[in-house]
């Protein structure tokens, strides 16, 4: 891959000849066309490709909250790249025929703002899930206003339900209401503090698997 720069007739993109134009994080960049083969994937190969597209279909419908909050871009490397590099090693489980994931493991941010302390979930109203928490603010940057972001994804649908603001770190609680779709539904739940300005977020917190009413 090699980068250029803009002629008299700026830049292109697509297919030219042997090689395809195209921007790539900013910059114009040259690429060989890939060579096909016909050659079968190896059992290794095969296995990754289910891997990396199991990943993919997890993280893709929370890309808004990776998009945020996952630490922070490192060179060419992006918030989302970095989840999928984290979710790839470290939360993706191999169990003949398919993959599954250690959901105590799982990120849905990364930060150092302070988190989520003695955080619980109940589900004793329909369709909803309360949020309960200490109000640890003054603990390092931690501020009132720090809004409680969650996630909610079933396992049977491969389905997510988020919120980018449940309520503030001083309320103590909130509640998410969840579409009649999930009624009786066993999810996986996750929650994080992030700034109102969004400059800051902590860590996400696994809260654990509950049944919807």
């Amino acid at each position: 891959m090699g980068t250029y720069n803009k002629g008299i007739l700026g830049a292109f993109s697509g297919k030219v000849g042997p090689v395809v134009g195209a921007n790539w994080r900013g910059k114009e960049v040259l690429r060989s066309l890939p060579r096909k083969s016909n050659k079968a994937a190896t059992p290794e190969q095969a296995l990754h490709r289910l891997k990396f597209s199991t990943v993919i279909g997890f993280l893709g419908p929370i890309y808004p909250i990776l998009s945020r909050y996952y630490g922070a871009n490192q060179g060419e490397k992006s918030r989302v790249n970095r989840a999928m590099s984290y979710h790839m090693k470290e939360v993706a489980v191999y169990a003949d025929p398919d993959f599954t994931f250690a959901y105590n493991k799982v990120q849905l941010a990364k930060g150092y703002l302070t988190g989520v302390e003695a955080g619980t979930i109940s589900a004793t109203t329909a369709n909803t899930i309360d949020f309960s928490w200490n109000d640890n603010s003054g603990q390092g940057e931690a501020l009132t206003t720090d809004k409680l972001v969650v996630g909610v994804y079933d396992p049977a649908t491969k389905n997510w339900i988020y919120s980018l603001g449940v309520a503030e770190r001083s309320a103590t609680s909130g509640t998410l209401l969840l579409p009649i779709t999930l009624s009786g539904a066993t999810v996986e739940v996750w929650a994080l503090f992030a700034s109102a300005n969004e400059k800051r977020n902590s860590t996400s917190t696994y809260l654990g698997t509950i049944t919807i009413v």
